[in-house]
Formats: C-alpha cells, sequence, structure tokens
C-alpha cells in the first residue's frame, strides 16, 4: 500500500525523536521510504543514515528529531549484505535494472552444465577477503565538480575514478544455479564503510572468467542493527497512529558503543550551555553523556562529548526543548490514535 497523498498543511506534525529501523522494500529510494515513515509518524524532522539502491531491501535506519544529530555517527558503522550475481553477463548498471553490454561462456561449462569448481569458489573467496581496491561505478552518487557520477552515466560520459581502499571483513560465495535455474553465486558479505556490492560482484564475476551482474540485493544488518529489528513500511501502515511511535527506538541507541558520563545539577547544566566540564574521567574519544535520574524519570540523554586530559568537551547537544518533549513522551502512552489526521486524495 501507497501512504495517501496529502498536503503539506492537511497533516499536522509532530515532534518525534528516535530510531526506525524500516526494512525497505524493493523499488522505492531511501528518500522515499524516509519521506512514507515520516508521513506515518507525522514527524517534523527526519533522516536516514545511509542510501539504499532502489532494488536493494533491507536495514535502513530511520533518524527521527534529535536522533538526526548523530545520524552520522552511524554511517562509519560495519554493513552486512546478501546478493546474488547472474554469471556470463554484465550490465551497463552493474544490476539488473541496466542494459547487457557483454555476454561471455562460463569456463567450467565447456561440456553443458556443471556446478562452478569448489577451488574455484575458494580462490575468488580468499582472493577478495581483506582489505582491497576497489573502483566506484558510474551509477553511484558521488560527486564529480559538484554533479553525481550517474548522471554523466546516463548523458553516455565515462568518467575517471580512482580505486578506493575498503575491506571485506568477511566473505561467502555459494554456487544457487540449481535453485536459480542459471549460473549464479549468492554472495554473503561484511565490508566497511564505503563498499559497492554492485561493483564485488562485477569484479568477482571478472575473477572468474565470466563477468556478471546482481539480480538482488539485501543489506541484512548495519552496526549492531539487524533485519530482525525491523518493520516493514505495510506493518506501519497496518498500525494505529497511536502505536506506531512505539516502534522507535531511543535516540541513545545509536551510542552503544560510547561511553556513558553521567552530570548531575549545575554540572549538566553548565555542559548542556557548551562548557567543558573537568573531572577524573579517562580520555574518550566518543562520550554519551546523561543527566541524573531523577524519581521516577529515565536519565535524560544531554549529548556526546570527549575526553581529553579529565575535561568533558561538548560535541553534539541536544536542546532542553528535545530533552523536555523525549522526557514527556515517556511518561504516558502517545494520545496521537485520538488524534484525526485530514487525508487528502
Amino acid at each position: 500500500m501507497n501512504a495517501p497523498r496529502t498536503r503539506a498543511s492537511s497533516v499536522k506534525r509532530r515532534p518525534v525523536h528516535g530510531l526506525l529501523l524500516l526494512d525497505k522494500p524493493l523499488g522505492l529510494s531511501s528518500n522515499d521510504a524516509l519521506q512514507k515513515a515520516k508521513w506515518l509518524l507525522r514527524a517534523e524532522k527526519a533522516g536516514h543514515t545511509g542510501t539504499l539502491d532502489p532494488l536493494a531491501t533491507g536495514v535502513l535506519p530511520l533518524c527521527f528529531g534529535a536522533a538526526t544529530k548523530f545520524s552520522q555517527l552511524h554511517l562509519e558503522a560495519d554493513k552486512s549484505y546478501e546478493a546474488v550475481a547472474k554469471l556470463g553477463q554484465k550490465t551497463s548498471t552493474g544490476d539488473a535494472e541496466g542494459d547487457v553490454i557483454e555476454s561471455r561462456p562460463l569456463p567450467w561449462c565447456a561440456q553443458g552444465d556443471a556446478p562452478i569448481p569448489s577451488p574455484e569458489l575458494i580462490r575468488v573467496q580468499q582472493q577478495f577477503t581483506g582489505p582491497i581496491q576497489q573502483v566506484p561505478p558510474m551509477y553511484s552518487a558521488l560527486k564529480r565538480d559538484g554533479k553525481a557520477l550517474y548522471e554523466y552515466a546516463r548523458e553516455g560520459i565515462e568518467v575517471e575514478r580512482p580505486a578506493r581502499c575498503i575491506e571485506i571483513k568477511q566473505l561467502q560465495i555459494d554456487d544457487v544455479s540449481e535453485a536459480m535455474g542459471y549460473a549464479a553465486i549468492r554472495i554473503r558479505v561484511r565490508c566497511s564503510k564505503g563498499t559497492y556490492i554492485r561493483t564485488l560482484g562485477e569484479d568477482i564475476g571478472e575473477a572468474l572468467g565470466c563477468g556478471a551482474h546482481l539480480v538482488s540485493l539485501r543489506r541484512t544488518q548495519t552496526g549492531d542493527f539487524d533485519q530482525s529489528q525491523c518493520i516493514s513500511i505495510s506493518q506501519l501502515e497496518a498500525m494505529a497512529e497511536g502505536d506506531r511511535s512505539r516502534t522507535l527506538l531511543p535516540v541513545e541507541a545509536l551510542l552503544a558503543h560510547h561511553t556513558r558520563v553521567t552530570l548531575a545539577g549545575e554540572n549538566a547544566a553548565r555542559f548542556l550551555s557548551g562548557l567543558r566540564r573537568r573531572g577524573d574521567w579517562a580520555n574518550a574519544p566518543s562520550v554519551a553523556v546523561f543527566g541524573e535520574a531523577i524519581a521516577a524519570e529515565p536519565a535524560p540523554l544531554l549529548g556526546v562529548a570527549h575526553v581529553m586530559a579529565g575535561e568533558l568537551i561538548p560535541d553534539r547537544l541536544l536542546s532542553p526543548i528535545e530533552i523536555q518533549q523525549i522526557l514527556e513522551s515517556k511518561r504516558a502512552p502517545s494520545n496521537a490514535a485520538n488524534e484525526e489526521v485530514q487525508e487528502v486524495l
């Protein structure tokens, strides 16, 4: 189902703070998926932590409200993918969306259909595991002279792209030809930021001597967030409006690997105003700073900082209004279910 089209003035936006782990569907761009979720939550502010191609599905963390201040931190996280590549054909885009530009026979199938030799799979798997050089694809959002590479590609212009160092941390390649009905491999990979799986599939195809392009791609994990934690657009649509906000993780879910520091009273107030605090903390590059829990109130997140030579130095801070809104949302269930949203078709 598609979210109903509305005029901007017909939906009353509200402050929403937290992280939504979305299972992005096939065919939607990351921004389209973000806008649908933002509309369903009636959120004032939203952003995502890295794009997925329209032909890719899977884990897409969406940040709302105060969480957008920390979305950049998650761009550095390792990602895991599962892809299927068709062997023997290269396409203009590296995936099934492009035109076939080259077809080649499979070296191990000269005498008819045959499985890919296991030593070949092991060789290629080893070849592409660890630090490797990768040339970004033309069909990508990387900029050259202020213009995205895919814009040049659509004009038939090939731009020189320097190779970049990436790291393939885990790689498993399996022959799935029998299941697919044509020569194909399944690629399971955990990789560093900046890895293009379409390019990895093409390069593996070249190493096998026949070329390849992706026919499916799914992101299964990003950082600590796994596909089992995700919710789909259709599931969100089926929920009562007041239940949708309960699918959000707290803002601090983005800061799970930060050192935790708690400040009380005047120290918390001064930190929130951007002042450094002194204490007996050990040096730490990434610190999540919380205020003191009072009575039944949870400890509020104040922001992130780093510690150097006994000084807690603010980096990104929540505003007092954001902190208050987050605390209020935790005190009582949302009454959004009782509010009407005017839909204009």
